[in-house]
């Protein structure tokens, strides 16, 4: 009830050893903590907080104009909510490296297990599309030296994303990420990589573990978990899938409700009121006061 009993330090050693066993862990996005805690009732592995979907979710596209607030209290909100550990976007850091330093001690103070910085450019954009501009290596590494300063909790994962595969190349986009490891990236997630070969190809020559992102509609085709798990990934992401999936569902219901005056026909499309209350475990509730769950569900 109300928050998790486990801590974000409990959350955080049972993540590193998850990553240790080779098993490919899945991290589906979650737009909301109600989403979070399907994720986990399904068997999932983990929740992924994007900051597309933050973006999104505010009537915002994704080009850096969420701040660390936003981006931090919704996190929070996501995470406290489940038992998995949970990985928040934050975009390229908010601001310098002193900004990116604080970044990280919000974000690990307000019980996250990871999160992962971009090297692109402020205004950036979405990693699946085209003329992204990034900032210099340099710079980048000094953004990561900073976060890895920053962390109080060793096993908080620090998480570099490389979006340098289109502008650049993939040797080029491989040497970046053995830069940023140096610098102190435990983990990188290599952006839209083509097919299997340039996901293998990167698995070869980087030696720290790798996240692919599974995104719908983007550059990367679309792996399977066996394939990934072959290939010798340690974590996928499906960043937009839960909002996409759910705004497809409300628009088209909208609709119908629009055109039929009711939305009689949509019930057996809906989320009963009997599975939602037992998601979000309302019974449990009469722990404080018997009062709070004393009727029953048609």
């Amino acid at each position: 009830m109300l928050f998790q009993t486990k801590t974000a330090s409990q959350k955080r050693a049972e993540f590193r050893a998850a990553l240790k066993t080779g098993k490919l862990l899945r991290f589906p996005g979650a737009f909301s903590p109600l989403v979070a805690m399907a994720i986990e009732e399904i068997g999932f592995d983990g929740v992924y907080v994007s900051g597309a979907v933050l973006s999104n979710d505010l009537g915002l596209p994704d080009i850096g104009l969420t701040t660390l607030p936003e981006v931090a209290n919704r996190a929070r909100a996501i995470a406290r909510v489940t038992s998995l550990p949970a990985i928040v976007d934050i975009d390229t850091g908010f601001g310098e490296p002193m900004n990116v330093a604080r970044t990280i001690q919000e974000i690990e103070e307000l019980g996250l297990c990871g999160c992962h910085i971009e090297d692109q450019i402020n205004p950036k954009r979405c990693g699946h599309l085209d003329n992204k501009n990034l900032e210099e290596t340099s710079m980048v590494v000094r953004k990561i030296k900073a976060a890895a300063s920053a962390k109080q909790d060793a096993n908080f994962l620090l998480i570099a994303r490389t979006d340098a595969r289109a502008p650049e190349g993939l040797e080029a986009a491989i040497t970046r990420a053995k830069a940023y490891i140096d610098a102190g990236a435990e983990m990188i997630f290599p952006e839209a990589l083509a097919d299997e070969k340039e996901f293998e190809t990167f698995r070869k020559q980087v030696a720290v573990p790798l996240l692919a992102n599974m995104t719908e509609f983007g550059k990367s085709k679309l792996l399977t978990t066996t394939q990934l798990e072959s290939l010798g990934f340690n974590i996928v992401i499906y960043p937009v899938t839960s909002l996409r999936i759910a705004m497809k569902a409300v628009i088209d219901g909208l609709a119908k409700i629009q055109e039929d005056g009711t939305q009689e026909h949509l019930l057996p499309q809906m989320q009963t009121r009997a599975d939602l209350y037992k998601l979000i475990r309302y019974e449990e509730y009469n722990t404080f006061d018997s009062s709070v769950f004393n009727f029953k569900l048609k």
